[in-house]
């Protein structure tokens, strides 16, 4: 059984963080090699882009379109417009996590988290979570910042304890949960009952 304990934007990334050009991205994701995004060029076309965008789905991988000028601040070269960078965080199957949970005997407590862009502000969040005692954070493949290591480094390794899952759908994430006995609550700024409250 797994072991589940376990951008900046204005950072370039390592180049050793970095899977360059269209072949090189698919043969990775082929291989299972797990990649926090996929940058795309706005004009690229063809089989080659068909087959990336439907391993990325399959692997809940995201895809940024972009200009070629973001492309080229990676500082690559022979990019073939498609650049990817490799996850930092291992992200698990949350069904998996579910049941490592509950065949532990424990009550699974999960983390979703949605529209949080500031890799700050989900490094403090994975930093409370841990001491919690989350089990694992839920992140949408959209919405959310880049899990990369300037985020890793903020959540002072937080994010490498607590298992992530990326999911493509948060709606049936939700459902998910509630088949699974899973009670789910949500949080909002300016909510009367406070989260102590909960029963």
């Amino acid at each position: 059984m797994k072991n589940f304990r376990q951008q900046h934007q204005h950072h370039r990334p390592k180049k050793n963080t970095l899977v360059i050009g269209r072949k090189a991205v698919t043969e990775a994701m082929q291989t299972g090699k797990q990649l926090e995004r996929i940058y795309l060029q706005t004009t690229v076309h063809g089989e080659a882009i068909d087959e990336i965008k439907k391993l990325a789905e399959k692997t809940q991988t995201p895809i940024n379109k972009v200009p070629v000028e973001k492309l080229n601040n990676f500082n690559v070269s022979n990019h073939e417009g498609c650049v990817a960078l490799i996850a930092k965080v291992q992200y698990q199957d949350l069904q998996d996590v579910i049941s490592f949970v509950v065949e532990k005997g424990e009550v699974p407590l999960f983390l979703i988290l949605d529209g949080v862009t500031d890799i700050r502000n989900i490094g403090g969040i994975a930093r409370s979570a841990y001491c919690f005692g989350v089990h694992a954070i839920i992140i949408p493949d959209k919405g959310v910042g880049a899990l990369n290591e300037d985020a890793v480094l903020t959540s002072a390794g937080a994010l490498e304890e607590i298992a992530v899952c990326r999911v493509n759908s948060l709606m049936k994430t939700v459902d998910d949960l509630h088949m699974n006995g899973i009670k789910v609550f949500a949080s909002e700024m300016k909510a009367a009952k406070k989260c102590m409250n909960w029963n």
